[in-house]
């Protein structure tokens, strides 16, 4: 019953309307971890040390939208702040500031009704299969148990409507009975996927979801996103650090770097005329099936500690083209181009191609 097909389908939208508020919309949205003074640091402060708590700037202002039935994908290097933006959305981590509306409305003021759908209606599928799976329950109940506990299907029909989400997802019913030690990693990650389908869900965050798998077993778990999409109208926050896999399914893509968004457009812009030199480099880390020896050049330097992020540009320590200016003004995400793009035909929308680099204005510099 597994998709066998080891190359990804094209994707296909989801009729939508130009005055459509989006499903899922977050403005000013940060995420600090403050890790305070342990007790030798104490110690070391009595004796005139200079020990402070210190504070990772995760996510550092990220403003998106996610329209019904698009597929956008978040992409950057580990340590970007992806995951941690997708768990914050998935309601799983709470923001330190900012804002996240889901259907037109604040997550923070919805009532106990309005969240419970929220809660409901956006679901996360993890990076590892395996660990993201309690070993000690059966996958009927793995994937069952919420949907009884939400009253989404009764206890008697459990096992009826576990089996056809195994069957929707590429497992044979049959082996719901077993454990997750049992299946293969593939495998595991269609438990996976059934178990966040359960809920019935308008929003999927997939963090990483095919990473841990091997190439040919990514190309069938793509396909069945893509499959699942098309036949449930679901919306996906995709996030991964491979823009190869991520051009196979989203319709935009937005770029991450240390806790920020420095780009972001459709798929097509990203791959034929990317603006920020990030972007530039990671698509230049693509491998390519070429005739000439093309020498690989990754990016230089190493990402910049979140405890202690460069002043500027966050960019410019490993930037060919980095400036004075970069040095010491942040540049803000701005539309690039003469005009915005029609995108999505389908969507009736407008995408406007961003990005935050100061070539895109090498004027004098702004006031924030």
């Amino acid at each position: 019953m597994a998709d066998n097909s080891s190359r990804p389908l094209e994707p296909v939208g989801t009729a939508s309307t130009q005055d459509e508020a989006p499903l899922l919309s977050v403005r000013g949205l940060h995420r600090h971890f403050t890790q305070p003074v342990d007790l030798i640091q104490r110690a070391g402060n009595f004796f005139k040390g200079r020990h402070k708590p210190q504070t990772l700037h995760a996510v550092a202002g990220i403003d998106i939208d996610v329209h019904g039935g698009e597929v956008i994908g978040i992409v950057g290097e580990s340590g970007c702040g992806k995951s941690t933006l997708g768990r914050m959305i998935a309601g799983i981590l709470p923001p330190t500031s900012g804002d996240i509306a889901y259907k037109g409305r604040s997550v923070a003021q919805l009532d106990a009704g309005a969240r419970r759908e929220y809660q409901l209606g956006v679901q996360m599928i993890f990076q590892d299969p395996f660990s993201s799976l309690n070993p000690r329950m059966r996958v009927v109940d793995i994937i069952g148990e919420a949907a009884v506990v939400h009253r989404i299907v009764s206890r008697a029909k459990m096992e009826e409507y576990v089996a056809g989400l195994m069957q929707k997802v590429g497992l044979d019913p049959a082996y719901r009975f077993r454990y997750p030690h049992q299946f293969s990693g593939g495998q595991r990650q269609r438990i996976g996927v059934a178990r966040a389908l359960a809920l019935e869900p308008a929003l999927i965050v997939c963090d990483e979801a095919v990473a841990a798998l091997d190439v040919s077993i990514q190309a069938q778990v793509l396909n069945l996103f893509i499959r699942l999409r098309r036949e449930l109208g679901l919306t996906y926050f995709f996030i991964s650090h491979n823009l190869g896999v991520v051009s196979h399914i989203a319709d935009r893509v937005a770029i991450m770097y240390l806790g920020r968004i420095v780009e972001i457009a459709d798929t097509d812009t990203i791959f034929s005329c990317a603006n920020h030199p990030y972007t530039q480099a990671l698509i230049k880390e693509l491998p390519v099936l070429r005739t000439d020896q093309r020498q690989f050049d990754p990016i230089r330097g190493e990402l910049p500690s979140p405890i202690d992020p460069p002043p500027g540009c966050p960019f410019h320590p490993r930037c060919p083209h980095a400036m004075d200016r970069c040095k010491i003004e942040r540049p803000l995400l701005k539309p690039v181009g003469e005009s915005p793009r029609e995108y999505d035909l389908l969507h009736g929308r407008r995408n406007v191609h961003q990005s935050a680099c100061h070539l895109n204005d090498p004027g004098p510099m702004e006031k924030q």
